[in-house]
């Protein structure tokens, strides 16, 4: 067995959180009829509308394949519309869409706080929120070539 790094650890226990938060928050989500990408995307729509598919696919986690799916669900839900102008389309949420994810948004925030609010104090979560901006920063700033054909020589090499 491989001798793991601090680093590597403290990662692999982050996605395992985020795993686990995840699967519970699709759980949770269920009696809205809505997935946590579904509930991300909307989010990003009332923050952000009206926006480009280009733009919201950015902010979120989601495929641009998947992103096309979820909005064609979304949109035949009622949910939100997507408005041609000229060249360029844009997506906003509809009064349904509004009226569900304010109604939604209190429920999961308080869910999603639970994680941490149970077990971790005032100070410690402080120290996390600290810690996990210096990281999400970080992780911005660095720019790795991609690792596709046109760069396989250089990343194979490095």
């Amino acid at each position: 067995m491989e001798k793991h790094t601090l680093g590597s650890l403290t990662w692999l226990r982050m996605m395992r959180f985020t795993n686990q938060s995840n699967q519970l928050s699709n759980e949770f989500l269920k009696r809205f009829n809505l997935t946590t990408a579904q509930f991300d995307v909307l989010i990003q729509i009332k923050t952000y509308a009206p926006l480009t598919q280009s733009q919201l696919a950015e902010k979120v986690t989601v495929t641009q394949g998947g992103m096309s799916r979820m909005l064609a669900r979304l949109e035949k839900e009622g949910l939100i519309e997507r408005k041609q102008n000229w060249k360029t389309k844009t997506i906003s949420l509809t009064a349904k869409g509004m009226e569900l994810i304010d109604a939604t948004t209190p429920s999961q925030l308080h869910f999603q706080s639970s994680f941490f609010e149970e077990v971790l104090s005032e100070e410690e979560m402080k120290t996390l929120y600290t810690l996990l901006s210096k990281l999400e920063k970080h992780s911005r700033e660095k720019n790795y070539p991609r690792c596709d054909f046109f760069y396989f020589i250089t990343c194979v090499v490095k």
